[in-house]
């Protein structure tokens, strides 16, 4: 449920984090201890040990590309402003495309923050089917954001790349799945590296650009999508950070009394 205060409507776009999080395939597993308990200590206090690129979060550009930003160094104002959530369904593996952008409403904007809707959202959890077989940008759509001039950029899909040109397929540490290599050659009679043959460059084109990125986008997503709202969502500051969770709130003003 969104919550509202002052007319402003707050929609929680993020995904539950927590113990037994799901996450991408070559991550530890998050652990929650309590150092404090109420029987123990009369106070709780908890002890976690996470990787940040789980659920919704941000990447820093120094994930993916060497002597570039660290998350403390992105400006706070790349994680806040004006949002289009627009829908464009995605079935197994199906790519992002520039025309679909082009097409998607409302008008993405140069300035705006694109949170993309494909649909995969529903499959959130503990499965390949959210991670393996997931739809995603692709160098076309990176391109396409780099010269709309966008702020930001997220989707509600396990990257900000196609499975297939991350390391689930065959670049950099992968193939984490061979099994999935051979089940597209199968179905589709190419390699994977025939038709994904870059790794990452949607990240590499937008991070590399100063365009913020964020992954698994979720939540209540269904309730924004097709509006603008204002959206806000923060890291830590974590020195040398290479990407940091998130809680994503997009904020509508039903009344028309704010100016955000």
């Amino acid at each position: 449920m969104n919550s509202k205060e002052k007319g402003l409507e707050f929609y929680d776009l993020s995904n539950e984090f927590g113990d037994k999080a799901p996450l991408w395939p070559y991550f530890e597993d998050v652990k929650i201890e309590r150092v404090h308990y109420h029987a123990k200590s009369r106070v709780l206090s908890q002890k976690i040990t996470t990787v940040m690129h789980c659920t919704t979060h941000t990447d820093a550009p120094a994930h993916v590309i060497e002597g570039t930003p660290f998350i403390d160094q992105v400006p706070l104002s790349s994680f806040f402003g004006t949002a289009v959530i627009v829908s464009i369904p995605k079935k197994k593996w199906e790519v992002i495309t520039p025309e679909d952008l082009e097409n998607a409403e409302p008008k993405i904007q140069k300035g705006d923050i694109v949170i993309v809707n494909t649909g995969w959202h529903k499959y959130w959890g503990d499965s390949q089917q959210y991670f393996c077989y997931a739809p995603g940008f692709y160098k076309e759509s990176g391109d396409w954001f780099v010269e709309k001039g966008v702020k930001g950029v997220g989707s509600d899909t396990q990257a900000l790349d196609h499975p297939l040109g991350t390391a689930i397929g065959p670049h950099g540490t992968g193939p984490l799945q061979p099994w999935i290599c051979e089940e597209y050659k199968k179905e589709t009679g190419h390699e994977v590296i025939e038709d994904f043959p870059l790794w990452e460059p949607n990240h590499r084109a937008i991070l590399s650009h100063g365009i913020v990125g964020f992954e698994n986008v979720g939540g209540e997503i269904d309730e924004v999508t097709g509006k603008r709202v204002t959206l806000a969502a923060f890291p830590w500051r974590w020195v040398k950070g290479d990407g940091c969770i998130v809680r994503m709130v997009a904020i509508v003003d039903a009344t028309g009394e704010y100016r955000l």
